[in-house]
């Protein structure tokens, strides 16, 4: 089988389910955000040396793929006459207080936040603060697309989750990696 199908020569892509649509549709964008900080996380693995961590990161990546295929399939073709998905996998409440216990298990580790955090640190945590602003993007054009289109509230909150989970893990690398964490402290310039 052959990666290219020439199908996307015009500017357009098939959904989920054969519908043609415009690469430049606000659906294509969602998922496309999806994809590069599916990406983005990929590189940050690279940096990190802890077992647990890559086993989390491992499975958001697994999880994003399943967002990105829902993102991928418009609601009146995501359920069978049934009301099963049409899909195999579905991100559920589930997924999501996963993001949640771990986060709570990092910061009991850390100190407490008393100012804003400037992106940075050693590879690993500026890699994860990349994909924490590229997880909010993805976040935003959902939203969008959910004004114009349904996208179950669970994806949405999933992305919102894991940007806290992205911000929490980059203090919690730069903690056991020694790198210090850099305030934004307006009462210092």
């Amino acid at each position: 089988m052959k990666i290219y199908t020439k199908t996307g020569d015009k500017g357009e892509t098939a959904l989920y389910g054969g519908t043609r649509v415009s690469k430049a549709s606000a659906r294509v964008e969602s998922y496309g955000n999806i994809d590069e900080l599916n990406s983005f996380i990929g590189i940050s693995k690279s940096y990190i040396t802890d077992d647990e961590v890559l086993k989390q990161l491992k499975k958001i990546q697994f999880d994003l793929f399943t967002v990105g295929s829902e993102a991928a399939t418009p609601v009146d073709k995501l359920m069978l006459a049934n009301g099963k998905s049409r899909l195999p996998l579905i991100i559920s409440d589930k997924e999501i207080e996963e993001l949640e216990n771990w986060m709570d298990a990092f910061e009991e580790k850390l100190e407490p936040l008393q100012y804003f955090i400037l992106p940075g640190g050693g590879k690993s945590a500026t890699f994860l603060h990349a994909a924490r602003t590229i997880c909010r993007r993805a976040e935003r054009s959902l939203v969008f697309l959910n004004e114009s289109e349904e996208v179950r509230s669970e994806l949405i909150k999933y992305l919102n989750r894991l940007s806290d989970y992205l911000f929490v893990l980059a203090r919690y690398i730069s903690k056991i990696n020694n790198e210090p964490e850099e305030y934004w402290n307006p009462n210092e310039r």
